[in-house]
C-alpha cells in the first residue's frame, strides 16, 4: 500500500461536520472527476468516476450526508488493464442532480454549466475552513504524494491552466507557493519541500498522514547530517593522511640524497619524528619535540623541509640553486 493511498484513506474518512465545507469538498471532487449529462428533454444527471474505491465511497458520503439523497454506484474492470477498477458514482434523479449543482456553484444562472475559478469570485470558497475542505477533495479526485522515503512530491493533475491557478491561488491563501508545469495535455500544480508538503497535510487535516511524514523527514535529516559529517571526516583525515604522505616522501628524499645530518638541529628533529609516526597529527607531532611547539610551527618546519626536498630534485635534474634552504630551523 502506498503512501498516497494511505493519505487518501485518511482523507476519505475525514468528513468536516459544517455543511458549507462539505459542500466545497464535494465542489472540487466534481469539478476534476463529476461530469453533468443533459438529456434531450433537459433532464440533469450527475456521474462521478474514480480508480480510487476512497474517493468513491467520499463522494457517496458526502451526497449522502449533506443533501441526503440517494446514489447508484456502479464497479467496472478496465478493458484494457485489467486489474483496474473504475468505479461510478451518480445521482439519476433530475430534482437531486439540480440541487447539487447550484449547491456547489456548478450550475449558472442562465442555466449553463461551469465553475467561478476566481477565487475572490467564488462564493463557496470564502472561508478558510471552506479552502481547506477544497484542497482535500481536489487532492481526493486528481492528486497524489511520493513515497517519503524516496522523495518528497505533492501534486494535483489539473484538467486547464485556469483550474491549475485556481487551486496554486487556494493554497498559496494557507501560505504556501505551489508551481504549475505542463505535463502532456495537462496542468500540474505540485510541492516538492518537504515542510510544506507537512503544512499541506496539516491543512487538509490528515494527521496520521502527517506523523508519519515527518518521523521520515527526522530520519532523513539524522541520516543526511551523520553522511555529512562522516564526509567532511573522511575529506580531512585524506587531506592529513595525503598530506604526512608527501612529508614522509620529501624527507626520505632528503635523508637519501644528502643526510638528515645535514639538516640544521630543528628540521632534523621534525624530520626524524615525521619518519617515526606517520600517521601522528601536526598538534602530536610538536607536542612530542623536545621543545614543544605550536601546529603552526610544525607545519612551517615541515614546509621548509618540503622546500629543501624541492631545492635537491632541481639540482639532481641538473639546475643550479642556492643552498639557502638548509639555514634556519
Amino acid at each position: 500500500m502506498s503512501f498516497s493511498f494511505r493519505v487518501k484513506e485518511e482523507l476519505s474518512r475525514q468528513t468536516s461536520t459544517a455543511r458549507h465545507c462539505q459542500i466545497a469538498e464535494l465542489a472540487a471532487i466534481l469539478s476534476f472527476c463529476g461530469r453533468v449529462q443533459i438529456s434531450a428533454n433537459e433532464r440533469y444527471r450527475i456521474k462521478i468516476h474514480t480508480e480510487n474505491a476512497a474517493v468513491a465511497r467520499k463522494s457517496f458520503t458526502l451526497l449522502k450526508k449533506t443533501f441526503n439523497i440517494g446514489t447508484d454506484i456502479s464497479v467496472r474492470r478496465n478493458a484494457f488493464l485489467r486489474k483496474t477498477l473504475t468505479y461510478t458514482v451518480a445521482v439519476q434523479n433530475h430534482e437531486d442532480s439540480m440541487k447539487v449543482l447550484k449547491a456547489a456553484k456548478i450550475l449558472q444562472e442562465n442555466g449553463e454549466i461551469g465553475e467561478t475559478l476566481s477565487l475572490a469570485d467564488n462564493v463557496i470558497l470564502q472561508r478558510s475552513c471552506c479552502r481547506r475542505s477544497f484542497i482535500r477533495g481536489a487532492f481526493l479526485a486528481a492528486g497524489s504524494i511520493s513515497d517519503p522515503e524516496r522523495f518528497y512530491h505533492f501534486e494535483i493533475v489539473c484538467p486547464t491552466e485556469e483550474k491549475a491557478a485556481q487551486i496554486q491561488t487556494v493554497i498559496a491563501t494557507f501560505g504556501m507557493e505551489a508551481k504549475v508545469v505542463i505535463r502532456k495535455k495537462y496542468y500540474v500544480v505540485y510541492i516538492k519541500e518537504g515542510s510544506q508538503i507537512v503544512d499541506l497535510l496539516n491543512v487538509m487535516e490528515a494527521p496520521v498522514s502527517l506523523m508519519e511524514l515527518e518521523n521520515i523527514r527526522i530520519l532523513r535529516e539524522m541520516r543526511g547530517q551523520v553522511n555529512r559529517q562522516v564526509n567532511c571526516e573522511t575529506a580531512n583525515i585524506n587531506k592529513t593522511v595525503s598530506a604526512a604522505v608527501r612529508q614522509i616522501e620529501d624527507i626520505a628524499y632528503i635523508r637519501d640524497t644528502v643526510g638528515l645530518h645535514r639538516l640544521p638541529e630543528g628540521l632534523e628533529e621534525i624530520a626524524r619524528l615525521r619518519l617515526a609516526r606517520p600517521e601522528a597529527s601536526l598538534k602530536e607531532l610538536g607536542e612530542a619535540l623536545d621543545t614543544p611547539v605550536g601546529k603552526s610551527g610544525v607545519n612551517h618546519r615541515l614546509r621548509k623541509l618540503s622546500a629543501i626536498a624541492g631545492e635537491l630534485r632541481e639540482k639532481d635534474a641538473g639546475c643550479e640553486t642556492g643552498g639557502s634552504l638548509f639555514q634556519g630551523k
